[in-house]
């Protein structure tokens, strides 16, 4: 068994741990909640040894465990799965299984060793991919499943997952928990740490839920309890219809004429084929689809990442996209992704320069000499709209919650004032609080008359804010659906099967 007792941590006069005691027992998922800040991910660090308490006790099998660092906690038997993806991307599939502990023979890297391991890993996690493959030509799902396979070649006693299925589709997520289930079997003691509850009822046996750096609720079997009773846990006096928020408008407040982001017969190879899509300001428009079905395709063409084979991309002013990212970020397109390590913020860098790296950086509009004093005002303007929890805009972002470095992400770009805003996960490995405040922002933003199109792993995301979303399956649009056909279940139904809803939908 893992035993934390006593647990303290406090980040100058902020106290992230207030003496916690957790446990985890061998053959058992044990769920860890709470919201953004809660506690969870600091006593994740402190488990597998990222970060040092400043007192309390680690027992394993009751001996007490001193881990400095994760290779220590490797070493006992302790493997984890960061939320932020770790992987090397400019190194193959099996380097990437292996770091810093290949086998080796005659001094040599055994390679053929490596792979009779790592094969059996990934086919049980449906992951097949070549295992000569560059890293950085995986999407994120496929990075996502490397990283977990990463951890169980490690033969863990203890595996501790954190967020293992933000990015990850339906049916790898079905796939993983069964894979997590036979590992309980086996004995491995699992603590897995998620923001999907619907996930977290399925595949836990037991559920401690932390608040404000305290244990709110220590330990309780998992089939006593709900969603709701979770979230109203999670909250504490907070009013839970706070999550309920909705970025969905009375569509006859839409202007009909109102200026649109429109894509006219956009083909991408066999990615995209021929698609027409018109985005109106003031609208959520939603893009769903399997895992290369081309939904995320059509957003890097709007983003520039990619000039289409035909057709083209008309901005809401009328001007056609220049495809490069520095031509449509200059244009006016945001580019707001939820994997913050990649794409979304500098963790080592203050909140400050965070939120200056797209305007006064990038587009160079405060000129080339620049104050910092009036970049920090500037800064905290932003952190003071958009409600981020941070002790100064000085702080560094890596030192922030998950919920509040997306916000920097979201700053950061409003600060440049897009007109277009292209959203990919935008809520990825975040609370149900802080995603009832990202929500909350796409509502101002629709109020203002922006475009937004989004793009989410999530169906129930979809169906919450967009008020329609764009089905794809094998590069076209197959669906369009908006008001009773809007829920999760069809939107699932029709991505997998590419077949519309029919014209009345069903009763539930």
């Amino acid at each position: 068994m893992l035993e934390a007792q006593g647990i303290r941590k406090t980040y100058g006069g902020v106290v992230a741990l207030g003496g916690v005691d957790f446990s985890v027992r061998p053959g058992t998922v044990h769920a860890l909640l709470g919201e953004n800040g809660a506690g969870k991910s600091t006593l994740i660090k402190v488990l597998v040894g990222a970060l040092p308490p400043d007192s309390g006790v680690l027992r394993l099998d009751g001996r007490e465990l001193r881990v400095r660092t994760t290779a220590d906690a490797v070493d006992s038997g302790i493997a984890v799965v960061s939320q932020e993806l770790s992987l090397f991307p400019d190194l193959d599939v099996l380097a990437n299984l292996f770091p810093m502990r290949e086998p080796r023979r005659g001094g040599l890297v055994a390679r053929r060793r490596m792979a009779e391991k790592a094969r059996p890993v990934l086919d049980e996690l449906g992951l097949h991919v070549d295992l000569d493959q560059s890293v950085e030509e995986l999407a994120l799902e496929q990075r996502q499943l490397l990283e977990i396979a990463r951890a169980l070649c490690t033969d863990p006693r203890v595996l501790v997952l954190d967020e293992p299925t933000s990015a990850l589709h339906e049916d790898a997520t079905t796939q993983l928990h069964q894979v997590i289930r036979r590992l309980a079997a086996r004995d491995v003691a699992i603590v897995y740490v998620s923001h999907h509850l619907e996930d977290v009822l399925d595949v836990c046996d037991t559920v401690t839920i932390m608040r404000d750096g305290l244990v709110a609720v220590p330990a309780v079997p998992a089939h006593t309890l709900s969603v709701d009773r979770i979230v109203q846990h999670m909250l504490g006096d907070r009013v839970a219809a706070e999550m309920e928020a909705r970025s969905h408008i009375d569509s006859d407040a839409v202007d009909p004429g109102a200026p649109a982001l429109r894509f006219e017969d956009v083909t991408l190879g066999d990615e995209l084929r021929g698609v027409d899509l018109v985005v109106p300001a003031g609208r959520v428009v939603g893009l769903a689809g399997v895992d290369g079905a081309g939904h995320r395709a059509l957003l890097s063409v709007a983003a520039g990442v990619v000039r289409p084979d035909r057709g083209r991309v008309v901005l809401p002013d009328g001007r056609s996209l220049r495809h490069s990212i520095r031509g449509a970020i200059e244009q006016g397109v945001a580019i707001i992704s939820g994997d913050r390590k990649r794409f979304g913020v500098m963790l080592d860098k203050s909140v400050w320069d965070n939120v200056a790296q797209v305007s006064t950086v990038g587009l160079r509009r405060d000129g080339l000499l620049v104050r910092a004093g009036r970049l920090r005002d500037r800064a905290q303007l932003q952190v003071a709209s958009l409600g981020i929890k941070t002790p100064s805009v000085d702080q560094e972002v890596g030192m922030l919650s998950g919920g509040n470095q997306q916000k920097v992400v979201f700053a950061k770009w409003f600060e440049s004032d897009p007109s277009v805003l292209l959203l990919d996960d935008p809520t990825r490995g975040i609370d149900v609080g802080a995603k009832a405040e990202i929500y909350k922002l796409l509502q101002e933003q629709s109020r203002r008359g922006a475009v937004q199109l989004v793009a989410s792993s999530d169906p129930r995301e979809l169906a919450a804010i967009c008020d329609e979303v764009a089905v794809f399956h094998e590069g076209r649009i197959c669906a369009r659906l908006s008001g009773a056909h809007l829920n999760a279940h069809t939107v699932l139904e029709v991505m997998n099967t590419g077949v519309p809803p029919a014209i009345d939908p069903p009763e539930r």
